[in-house]
């Protein structure tokens, strides 16, 4: 076999990047061989997540963390979930890159290097919860088709960038804008580059919020490549598929964004509850915007075992969408009674809130310990799971973990 006589050096690092470490000899790599490295990756070491992670597709890569890896109040990037549509890029340049933003829309379609949306416009922080639409779809029966999450689709990072609003009103946003859609670099599965993997966006009223950012710092850090590297679109409280990775291009709309997995049933629920497995036509789905309130016990794990007379002290996090939570509550005898858990302000609006308690228990034996968030619009949590949907969206049932005291 001849031997390359150029490998790029993108490429090269790509590898690299891959199996965290120097590509020895890259250069003299035979033409067409992948490393064994990337034959068979290790995705807790290519993405650098905690080896209790839970793998459920790698094609794409979809991977979610364990109630009790969510335990800080800022979650790390070894504990954050991945949801990916299409392909990690591999060959990011970031003296290339740019930004465009463009549409029916706009006023002046402008390009922007990473450098100018540093330098030009002024930086925000925010810790803003962002869950999978999808977040407990292994719930649902007769099962939802898609990605089987149990709990963990969910994470509250620190996110640094520049308000997305600055940037659309700097390129100028035209009185008949009613939506954005975003553009990214992934390749769809198929590696044809006329296929986006996703394309999706949100009305105006959201991008022009102060927390929808485009961030390029995750936890004080570059944003981790899997994560969005170099530059990601996040909008805390509505699902996750509206925060897109590797944004390169933005575009104002006239109508609703039609971008890959904006149509049909994608990311959208019956407009009215059908029955369990009944078949909703197209035109009967709407868009999932606001996440419903919700709520998770991230300390014991599940399985704990206590002596008896001892206090069992929990903790977790609770979320609202748009919204705040108000009230937090724990049962220890399957919902029949509920009693108050201290519940902390948000950092700020979109945050995740962090709740505890201190629990008692009166003899011996098997308990379970359920956990429900009510939100400022005094919805509460359902005990069990919310009515069906095809998709098996928005399961906001209450968190509960078994507990023996002996």
């Amino acid at each position: 076999m001849k031997r390359r006589a150029f490998v790029k050096r993108a490429t090269l690092s790509s590898f690299a990047t891959i199996i965290g470490t120097e590509l020895v000899f890259g250069s003299k790599i035979l033409n067409g061989y992948t490393p064994l490295a990337v034959q068979n990756p290790d995705p807790f070491k290519m993405f650098n997540k905690h080896p209790e992670m839970v793998v459920l597709n790698d094609k794409p890569w979809n991977i979610e963390a364990q109630a009790h890896l969510l335990d800080d109040k800022i979650t790390p990037n070894a504990c954050m979930f991945i949801r990916n549509n299409g392909l990690v890029p591999e060959d990011i340049d970031l003296t290339t890159w740019t930004l465009t933003i463009d549409g029916e829309s706009v006023t002046n379609e402008k390009e922007y290097t990473l450098s100018e949306l540093k330098s030009k416009f002024k930086h925000y922080t925010y810790q803003l919860a962002i869950e999978c639409g999808g977040n407990g779809r292994s719930e649902f029966s007769p099962p939802a088709k898609g990605n089987q999450w149990t709990v963990g689709a969910i994470h509250c990072a620190s996110w640094t960038g520049v308000r997305l609003r600055d940037v659309l009103e700097d390129a100028g946003i035209k009185n008949n804008a009613v939506y954005i859609g975003y553009h990214a670099v992934d390749k769809h599965l198929s590696m044809d580059p006329k296929k986006e993997p996703i394309s999706r966006g949100c009305p105006m009223e959201k991008a022009l919020q102060d927390e929808t950012i485009l961030a390029f710092k995750m936890n004080g850090e570059d944003i981790p490549l899997v994560h969005g590297y170099p530059l990601r679109l996040v909008a805390g409280g509505w699902p996750a598929s509206v925060s897109g990775k590797w944004i390169n291009r933005i575009s104002i709309r006239n109508k609703v964004h039609d971008g890959t997995k904006m149509t049909g049933t994608a990311y959208r629920m019956p407009c009215t509850p059908p029955a369990p497995g009944e078949k909703v036509k197209d035109e009967n789905m709407c868009i999932i915007e606001s996440m419903p309130v919700k709520s998770l016990i991230t300390y014991p794990k599940t399985g704990a075992i206590i002596n008896k007379g001892k206090t069992l002290n929990i903790r977790g996090h609770a979320w609202a969408g748009e919204l705040e939570v108000t009230k937090m509550e724990y049962s220890i005898d399957y919902g029949s009674t509920w009693i108050a858990c201290g519940i902390e302000k948000p950092v700020n609006r979109l945050a995740w809130q962090h709740f505890s308690a201190n629990i008692n228990f009166s003899k011996v034996g098997y308990y379970e310990v359920w956990a429900r968030a009510t939100d400022s619009n005094n919805m509460a949590q359902p005990m069990l799971i919310p009515g069906w949907n095809p998709k098996g969206y928005l399961n906001n049932a209450c968190h509960r973990i078994a507990v023996k005291v002996k």
